[in-house]
């Protein structure tokens, strides 16, 4: 490997995939890929059923949250993927964009110019889908959609959602996303497809301008004269630094940009300090609005097994407030989930409720200036009284649909919470005592002018050079759905920004 190169990604998780595979479309532009995990997935990877195993193995970061009050004092699991591919290699394969009114929610939070209309051509830009051309992208790297095989559950718990008064939808990633639709996933046959897999293909990989280098740990940026020359890296115990002609582009996620940027000396002054790490810009945003999808569920036991191939599902997304915008998506899976996501053995199903758009921040900070200690994670969750009545809410309103004539046929008993409880006093302390995160989090580096943003519309990072983000940390607040992918669409829009190729 040279000891330079045009650009340099730091993070080859979801969005770190696509800008290097766009960046590299160009043989005049030389692309560092950098990935602090392995480049090769595992079998369970592969397997879509799999995916809840995967959480603690070697391709998870393995984070966990300092103690939540308002989770009833526990420290929560954390995982992020730790692979090439990222969480993209390891979370459920949901491909669920929300509704398009928590995207012009960014530019009303000072996101100039990223707005639905303006993310709509990256979305479609990232996929290979059908439906209605005018929303939905058809040449794309991600080829997403319904599996068709089919489970008598699955169609039963949409026929439960229809009967306890949620409208079918024939494309939640259309026009309308409100309603209870299947769900796309990233499954192409039969098999996961991360984002490694849909835009590192092996025509990528052997592209003589783009070199990946995974197993390589970035420590911290070389800032030289407020503008970032390179990154500083460990691999194999052997430290090592490579520099850029044009730009670093982080895209580490929203965990892992921030604790870089910090590590480097960007962030707030004050905190910098106290871990004895000299000031290089004083940004006090980094690491702050810090969001997640806190998500509990209503378990079920069952008169038979549901555990079978995998098959479509449905989704639902509903308003708690008839005057506000959508704020509660409803899943189901196929076991008895028992407080904090342990998977139960009885056959069982449930159905899970997240909230979309919660009101409390956290934030994530470093432990010390070691770049191998891991940072402090502080989700804040329910830390807004307004996210417990929302969630309270939500739970009432997924006992409506397990409770449906739809799925007495399966349905035997209401596990957790129990039936025995109704106040809003025990529901809210079942939410408490079962909330997990939905491995959604954004918003550490977010979009703006202000002076908590840190990066300017452009994605450029507040008066630094040759520094931009390009991953889930820079959205102002989470999109009304999952996560992958509007962090494909900000990712794809990254890359038409640098490369001026913003067009349709």
């Amino acid at each position: 490997m040279d000891e330079t190169s045009d650009y340099i990604v730091v993070g080859g998780g979801t969005s770190g995939c696509v800008v290097a595979a766009r960046l590299s479309e160009d043989p005049g532009r030389r692309v560092l890929l950098i990935e602090a995990g392995p480049a090769q997935s595992s079998p369970a990877m592969a397997d879509p059923l799999a995916w809840p195993s995967l959480a603690g193995t070697a391709v998870d970061w393995a984070y966990q949250t300092v103690p939540q009050p308002g989770a009833g004092g526990e420290a929560l699991p954390w995982p992020r993927g730790r692979v090439l591919g990222g969480s993209s290699g390891i979370n459920g394969m949901m491909h669920i964009r929300g509704d398009r009114r928590s995207y012009d929610a960014w530019e009303r939070e000072g996101a100039v110019g990223w707005n639905y209309a303006a993310l709509l051509p990256f979305f479609k830009r990232s996929e290979a889908a059908t439906g209605d051309p005018a929303y939905r992208g058809t040449h794309g790297p991600m080829r997403v959609g319904s599996v068709p095989e089919r489970e008598e559950l699955w169609e039963d718990c949409f026929q439960a959602a229809v009967e306890a008064g949620h409208r079918p939808n024939e494309d939640s990633n259309g026009a309308d996303a409100e309603g209870v639709s299947w769900n796309d996933v990233n499954v192409v046959d039969g098999s996961r497809q991360s984002a490694a897999d849909g835009y590192l293909t092996p025509d990528v990989r052997a592209r003589p301008n783009l070199t990946i280098m995974t197993e390589a740990r970035v420590l911290r940026l070389r800032v030289e004269s407020g503008a970032c020359r390179g990154v500083e890296y460990l691999r194999g115990g052997l430290a090592g630094t490579v520099y850029a002609h044009r730009e670093v582009i982080l895209a580490a996620g929203t965990v892992a940009t921030p604790q870089l940027l910090m590590l480097s000396g960007i962030g707030p002054a004050g905190h910098l300090r106290e871990r004895g790490i000299a000031v290089v810009a004083d940004l006090p945003g980094v690491g702050r609005n810090l969001q997640d999808h806190p998500k509990s569920q209503v378990a079920y036991s069952a008169t038979r097994d549901v555990r079978g191939p995998y098959a479509r599902k449905p989704h639902v997304l509903l308003r708690t407030d008839p005057r506000a915008d959508p704020d509660i998506q409803i899943l189901f899976i196929e076991f008895a989930v028992h407080p904090r996501w342990q998977l139960g053995r009885e056959n069982g199903f449930s159905v899970m409720f997240s909230l979309m758009n919660p009101d409390s921040r956290g934030r994530i900070e470093l432990a010390s200036a070691d770049p191998g200690a891991p940072p402090l994670i502080d989700p804040g969750y329910l830390t807004d009284p307004r996210d417990v009545a929302r969630m309270t809410a939500g739970l009432r309103a997924v006992r409506e649909i397990g409770a449906a004539d739809a799925l007495s046929a399966l349905r035997k008993d209401e596990l957790f919470p129990g039936l025995q409880v109704t106040g809003d006093a025990g529901l809210q302390d079942y939410i408490r005592h079962t909330i997990t995160t939905y491995f959604h989090p954004v918003g550490t580096c977010r979009i703006g002018t202000d002076g908590l943003s840190v990066v300017n519309p452009r994605l450029e990072v507040h008066g630094l050079r040759q520094l931009r983000v390009a991953d889930a940390s820079v959205m102002p607040s989470l999109p009304s759905g999952n996560t992958n992918a509007p962090t494909l669409a900000v990712a794809e829009r990254a890359a038409a920004i640098i490369t001026g190729n913003e067009g349709p």
